[in-house]
């Protein structure tokens, strides 16, 4: 069985990148609300193949709470397997537009990833229950308001002009971070709605955490007729029984891979490999080191991967202590999804690890026994390493995640990574979107628990690294990249 990695960050970053609708929804409005009271249904299509289906929702409460709440529901197809996730928000506001609370529900194969924040004066805490473990955060008082949305220029009111724009914030709980962005009304076209030719404005959206830019089509009452994210994610209204006839027939490995014509000789073993890329990369995916470089060049990226060697390399003593430097350091704190101070994942690391203190020796340890208890299953889910380990089952994404909590906790600075590799998967040869991991022993070296490579191979393309905010800037290029092999020869 193939082990591709299965995309799953992105329908998180979907919703995210959906709720920012909101802001540029609201601004429609005079401080009435009660207009904007109901639902619409939007299907949600991935490279214009239907994935899923979102309800977006307001209403007001006795109390004159206003809620507005998003479900959004993926059916997707991986490897032959159907697949649902869930993702239910809910968000609470005070009459004057101050946040009051979120309640945010994650629901996959694996179980429910619930968030619930309160704000209460000038701080929010933030309850999270992942891996049946709850844990309790504070952060200061975020500054979404619906309130201060409200109060900005009247984005697309009757009167709006080109050039006119809105700033937005939000706080996602999931990723404890606030997410800030700018609404600009571009343009302005005609569209026969009901009959009438009815105004839409073009509003272009930049959400600056992860550099995601989208487009909308907005009435002048408001109403989101299309949103498309990075070219390739698009919510478009529709009634609610089209918008939830979803068949899972957009396979999600296949369909984002970048196929090449012959199969690439000794692909694991070889010492470099060339590659000529083509589509929509941007200075954030260009990630040149020790292992790959890649360069812009007449309109396209050259790309040269090498197989590295640690002979002579002198790794790093566990414990690191001073000698590891605070950029690098940061990469050993735990965070809600690798959970590398949990006392199972401790207790496992050092089962694992045993007395060795050498740090190449120790990831190469952790790197074989991920690789060798872990079962390849394909499962649309948003994964942590405590989940992982209690299930021992899942693709790269499980692999790497685990494998990153089990370093972190055995004192290895540890981080994701997300790219392409090279696959021949069903007998068709070709880049398929990949997680793996890097450590710190003494320097950064990728290592590959999927494949059982302590060193990665020279097949890896690494496009972003970190966590989700960051991964997700390679939504735009999802479907879009096209590779050439250049110097196949082993």
């Amino acid at each position: 069985m193939c082990r591709v990695y299965g995309l799953r960050w992105l329908w998180g970053v979907v919703l995210m990148v959906s709720l920012s609708l909101y802001p540029r929804l609201l601004v429609a409005q005079e401080l009435d609300v009660s207009a904007l009271v109901g639902e619409d249904w939007y299907g949600l299509y991935l490279n214009g193949q239907k994935a899923g289906w979102s309800r977006n929702a307001v209403s007001i409460e006795d109390d004159k709470t206003v809620v507005v709440v998003e479900d959004a529901h993926f059916r997707v197809n991986m490897a032959g397997l159907n697949q649902d996730m869930e993702i239910l928000s809910k968000r609470c506001y005070a009459p004057d537009g101050s946040l009051l609370q979120i309640d945010y529900a994650l629901s996959d194969p694996a179980g429910e990833k619930d968030f619930h924040a309160v704000v209460t004066g000038d701080e929010l805490t933030l309850t999270s229950t992942i891996a049946g473990e709850t844990s309790t955060k504070r952060f200061p008082r975020p500054a979404e308001s619906l309130k201060d949305v409200l109060k900005q220029a009247q984005l697309v009111s009757r009167g709006a002009q080109v050039g006119d724009s809105v700033s937005f914030s939000l706080f996602d709980p999931m990723y404890q971070k606030e997410i800030t962005g700018v609404s600009r009304i571009v343009e302005t076209e005609k569209r026969m709605l009901d009959g009438a030719e009815t105004k839409v404005f073009r509003v272009h959206t930049t959400m600056d955490l992860m550099g995601i830019e989208s487009d909308s089509f907005v009435t002048e009452d408001g109403t989101v007729l299309e949103d498309i994210v990075a070219g390739i994610i698009t919510m478009r209204i529709e009634p609610e029984a089209m918008a939830k006839d979803v068949n899972y027939n957009n396979d999600v490995i296949v369909s984002n891979a970048a196929m090449i014509e012959e199969p690439i000789p000794e692909a694991r073993t070889r010492e470099m490999l060339r590659l000529r890329l083509e589509g929509p990369l941007s200075g954030d995916h260009l990630f040149n080191d020790e292992r790959q470089t890649i360069r812009a060049v007449d309109g396209t990226f050259d790309f040269v991967g090498k197989r590295v060697s640690l002979e002579g390399f002198k790794a790093m003593r566990l414990p690191l202590g001073d000698t590891c430097p605070d950029a690098v350091a940061q990469w050993l704190e735990p965070t809600p999804f690798v959970q590398s101070d949990d006392p199972k994942i401790v207790a496992k690391a050092r089962e694992i690890v045993g007395d060795e203190t050498d740090a190449v020796a120790v990831s190469k340890t952790l790197c074989e026994w991920v690789h060798d208890n872990v079962r390849t299953t394909f499962s649309a889910q948003l994964s942590n390493a405590r989940e992982v380990l209690d299930r021992l089952e899942g693709d790269c994404t499980e692999y790497s995640i685990l494998f990153i909590g089990l370093a972190r906790a055995a004192g290895l600075p540890a981080r994701e990574v997300a790219g392409l590799i090279y696959m021949e998967s069903g007998g068709q040869p070709g880049f398929y979107f990949h997680q793996w991991a890097k450590v710190w022993v003494g320097k950064w070296i990728d290592v590959d628990p999927t494949f059982d490579q302590p060193l990665a191979d020279a097949t890896h393309i690494k496009l972003a690294q970190g966590d989700l905010f960051e991964q997700a800037k390679l939504i735009p290029i999802i479907g879009r990249l096209r590779i050439e092999v250049v110097e196949p020869q082993p």
